[in-house]
């Protein structure tokens, strides 16, 4: 049962690793993406980041661009579980919603080239990856299907293997005690991940309608888990009495009164009552120490490099652009202050070890290949696509491997409706290549649709004002499987809304 309570931990704890950042890249590294996401093939300082080779198409100068985002992304699961049903807060349920929010107040990008003859020479900083805190109060599905279980099982092993053959023994003061299946705990956890973007390349036009692209790409992971369970309790029946206590004074006291009476049978004579007794009571000890309170707080830190190469090719009305950006080798460094509870569990579990201090953890960034195309019927009127493919499988996760690649399909469209003002819209549909086996409440990416649009305002010749809003709709992913001879169902979604402003200036 020890080894139970363990794994309803880890997987507690390790959920939040899961909040942002993975295999999940941030490519809204600009405003002008949340205006319209299929920028692979368009030509601007945004292009730093989506199409580096296209910017040495722009005049000859500086070209800066600023930008901030607000987001807010929640993770929502339904957990359906029969045991559920025994929950001291909320009994007679046996469907529990756990939600998880995130929010990033600002997130901010810096795009910025400098053009001279037929070179083009550009920096870039984003948050590439994860960029803000998530919460779930009430901790996850995944824990209290282990809880629940595990205080079922012990009140079946207590009731009909301690206190029913000890009292029929006549053992004093268990004929009338019994373990109910209520439970009670208290589950909290916050994550928080950054990994920050600091790219350097260069592009050079070969002709008036070829351009190439080489640069560097370094990672900075920072990240902060804390969380805890702690205050499980279990449901004590005495005659026509019920009352919730903490499992590890339950646990505790009974122990203890197992061995005071082990050694008054034992000074009796009665050594085999005594040696049963004794039995019992370490068993019930053992309970006691698995459900103590466990604490992580853990904070990972890391880098790495990669390399970005492109090229942008023009002809007429039509532009070309593509992107490969290799996978950056990513290892986490762990500086952690958990409890002495949670090192002594830690030792023992593969999952619990990913925050002991002093171990590095792999959480690679998968390589991404990007294409684009923008064709211009009319000077005024910009159509784009883009196809986004991530290398998943590729990577080295400390969480295991990977089922498929991650596939993205672009659209999006600009009018000038004056020399004032722009307006444009776009959509991204992505797709995941994950089965029932890698989808949990540990772990989960869903397929979804996302749509964006905003304004250009022409402020100055030189000053461009980009305003946005960008929202991700998601599916839902239900799973079923079998525990214990039980049916645990989830489903798994999310939601994202983003608003941008940023400023794009020439000089």
């Amino acid at each position: 049962m020890r080894k139970k309570i363990m794994v309803g931990i880890a997987m507690s704890m390790v959920s939040i690793s899961t909040f942002a950042g993975g295999f999940l890249t941030n490519t809204n590294q600009n405003v002008r993406f949340l205006r319209n996401p299929a920028r692979d093939g368009a030509i601007g300082i945004d292009g730093v980041y989506s199409n580096p080779a296209g910017v040495a198409f722009l005049n000859d100068g500086f070209h800066l661009s600023l930008n901030i985002q607000n987001v807010h992304q929640t993770r929502t699961i339904h957990t359906g579980f029969p045991l559920f049903n025994f929950n001291a807060n909320n009994p007679g349920q046996t469907e529990h919603r756990f939600k998880g929010v995130a929010d990033a107040p600002v997130l901010p990008s810096i795009q910025l080239a400098y053009n001279k003859d037929n070179w083009s020479y550009q920096f870039g900083f984003a948050i590439v990856g994860g960029g803000g805190k998530c919460e779930f109060e009430d901790g996850l599905g995944s824990f209290e299907s282990i809880v629940s279980g595990m205080i079922a099982s012990k009140a079946k092993v207590v009731n009909e293997e301690l206190y029913a053959p000890l009292g029929a023994l006549g053992i004093p003061g268990m004929v009338d005690h019994k373990m109910g299946n209520g439970y009670a705990y208290d589950s909290y956890m916050r994550g928080r991940q950054y990994y920050y973007g600091f790219t350097f390349g260069a592009a050079r036009k070969l002709n008036d309608n070829l351009s190439l692209y080489g640069g560097l790409r370094m990672l900075y992971g920072s990240a902060n888990y804390y969380g805890y369970v702690r205050d499980i309790k279990v449901q004590h029946i005495t005659g026509v009495n019920s009352e919730m206590v903490l499992a590890k004074e339950h646990f505790g006291e009974l122990a203890k009164q197992l061995y005071g009476i082990a050694g008054q049978l034992e000074a009796n004579g009665e050594t085999a009552k005594a040696a049963a007794l004794k039995g019992a009571a370490d068993q019930v000890a053992i309970n006691a120490l698995s459900t103590e309170d466990i604490e992580l707080n853990c904070d990972q830190t890391g880098w790495g490099v990669a390399p970005i190469i492109g090229i942008d090719y023009k002809t007429g009305k039509f532009n070309f652009g593509a992107k490969y950006e290799f996978k950056t080798r990513m290892r986490l460094k762990n500086k952690s202050a958990n409890s002495e509870s949670y090192k002594g569990l830690a030792a023992s579990n593969e999952l619990l070890g990913k925050y002991i201090d002093g171990k590095k953890v792999a959480e690679d960034s998968p390589a991404l290949l990007t294409v684009g195309a923008q064709y211009s019927p009319i000077k005024s009127l910009r159509l784009n696509l883009g196809y986004h493919h991530y290398f998943d499988v590729d990577t080295k996760q400390y969480k295991g491997s990977v089922v498929g690649d991650t596939n993205e399909y672009l659209f999006g469209a600009e009018y000038d409706i004056n020399k004032i003002f722009q307006i444009s819209a776009g959509g991204q549909l992505t797709r995941y290549d994950m089965t029932d086996d890698f989808m949990n409440d540990i772990s989960f990416n869903v397929n979804s649709y996302s749509f964006g649009f905003g304004l250009g305002i022409n402020l100055k010749e030189n000053i461009k004002l980009n305003l946005a809003y960008f929202q991700t709709n998601y599916e839902d992913y239900d799973k079923k499987q079998q525990v214990s001879g039980m049916e645990l169902t989830n489903s798994f979604t999310r939601t994202n809304r983003v608003l941008g402003i940023g400023v794009d200036f020439t000089f």
